[in-house]
């Protein structure tokens, strides 16, 4: 065989390892950011993700919202009963999205301290230690030529004038703001279909986990924002779940935890 015929066959197993790596990227990609491929979202719930990003009143990305859109939509889709929660909402993007895909005779509760977030611990280690003395620092960064929202006066305020701006007016649609660390304002006595935490640290992240998972109804779901991100979310997802039946928790590009049955 020739150099050129040697060169020749090597470029084409490349290019056919090629198509396999991206098929699998292609595949893997579908089942970490897609958790319902088949529940279609309303060009009008797209349109109001894009309108939240725009305004940058959530961090997560495009696909990331729409999951959650997704998610709600599926719960409607199996008539799942229970509220919608989100604990810890930054400045309400994601939670107007998911209230605008909910049924508006469903309870949605949206937990935050609406100020600067409570403090790590040393569970949490170095890197959040880092990133929390950069945020009490005043080294948060916003929106060019704005505060970050964790230093304003009134985000509770702005919250709950976001979710009227776009539609989904919190007196209309069942939706309660509820302002305080999740240790004092946290109380669920009635069943739960979906949760969002994003909680940060160990502390808020295991409050969120011991008093939501235990009222989650069978195919309910927990979608825990920090897991991949944050050390001490992971360490609290972890240790809560370890040995604990009826729960099925998928690593996907968010964790996912769904009851799979009663305690």
């Amino acid at each position: 065989m020739s150099p050129a015929d040697d060169h020749q066959t090597q470029l084409r197993r490349l290019r056919k390892r090629l198509r396999r790596t991206t098929r699998e990227l292609e595949e893997l990609r579908a089942f970490t950011l897609q958790v319902f491929p088949d529940v279609d979202v309303p060009d009008r719930l797209l349109g109001l993700v894009d309108a939240v990003r725009s305004e940058e009143l959530t961090f997560l990305t495009r696909d990331q919202v729409v999951s959650l859109v997704q998610c709600v939509l599926e719960c409607e889709r199996a008539g799942r009963e229970g509220l919608v929660i989100e604990a810890g909402t930054a400045r309400g993007g994601a939670a107007i999205a998911m209230a605008a895909a909910k049924a508006t005779s469903r309870p949605m509760r949206v937990y935050d301290v609406f100020g600067l977030i409570p403090s790590p611990t040393e569970a949490d280690g170095d890197e959040a230690a880092r990133r929390y003395a950069d945020i009490t620092e005043g080294r948060g960064k916003g929106r060019p030529g704005e505060t970050y929202y964790g230093y304003r006066d009134d985000l509770y305020g702005e919250v709950a004038e976001s979710f009227g701006r776009h539609g989904v007016a919190t007196a209309d649609n069942r939706v309660e703001l509820v302002q305080g660390l999740f240790q004092d304002t946290l109380v669920v006595d009635e069943p739960v279909a979906l949760a969002h935490v994003d909680g940060d640290w160990y502390e808020s992240t295991l409050v969120c986990l011991e008093r939501i998972a235990p009222h989650l109804v069978p195919g309910g779901r927990i979608v825990i924002d920090d897991y991949h991100t944050w050390a001490g979310c992971r360490r609290a997802v972890d240790e809560y779940f370890d040995g604990r039946s009826g729960y099925r928790v998928e690593k996907r590009a968010k964790v996912h935890v769904v009851r799979t049955g009663q305690q």
